[in-house]
C-alpha cells in the first residue's frame, strides 16, 4: 500500500480530529499537520519547504483564505506542482465542484454527515488518489 504525506486544512476542531483518527487508522497516510485555513496552511509551508505534502485536503469554507484561496495559491507557485489540493465540504452543488476542479483541485468530496463516518471516506479518497 503506497503511503501518502497529507495535510488536513478544517477550521472545525471536532471534524479535524475525526478526520486525523480515520487517515491515522488507515495507515495509508501519514498526517504531517493539521490546519485551521489557508493562512496557518501557507505559513507552514513557508516554514517547511523541505517536507512538503503529497495531498492537501482542505475543507472549502473557511475564515481566512478558504479552498478556493488555496487551489489558487498553490497552483500558482511552482514549488507546489506535484502537490494534489482535494477539497472537501457539505455542499453537492456541482457548478461548486466544477469550480474546484477547473481551478486545478485533483478532487471534490463531499464529507459524511456526521463525523464518526469518516472511515468509508478515506477509504473513498485512496482508492480516488490511487488509481
Amino acid at each position: 500500500m503506497k503511503q501518502y504525506k497529507l495535510v488536513i486544512v478544517e477550521n472545525d476542531e471536532d471534524e479535524r480530529f475525526f478526520m486525523r483518527e480515520e487517515f491515522e487508522a488507515f495507515e495509508a497516510f501519514d498526517v504531517l499537520g493539521e490546519f485551521v485555513n489557508g493562512d496557518t496552511l501557507f505559513e507552514w509551508l513557508a516554514q517547511n519547504p523541505s517536507d512538503l505534502p503529497d495531498i492537501i485536503l482542505s475543507d472549502l469554507n473557511m475564515p481566512g483564505k478558504n479552498g478556493y484561496d488555496i487551489i489558487s495559491q498553490i497552483k500558482s507557485n511552482p514549488a507546489y506542482t506535484d502537490v494534489k489540493v482535494i477539497i472537501t465540504s457539505t455542499s453537492p452543488v456541482i457548478s461548486i465542484r466544477e469550480k474546484c476542479l477547473s481551478m486545478g483541485a485533483s478532487e471534490y468530496l463531499i464529507k459524511p454527515e456526521i463525523f464518526v463516518d469518516y472511515g468509508q471516506y478515506v477509504k473513498e479518497l485512496y482508492r480516488k488518489i490511487d488509481s
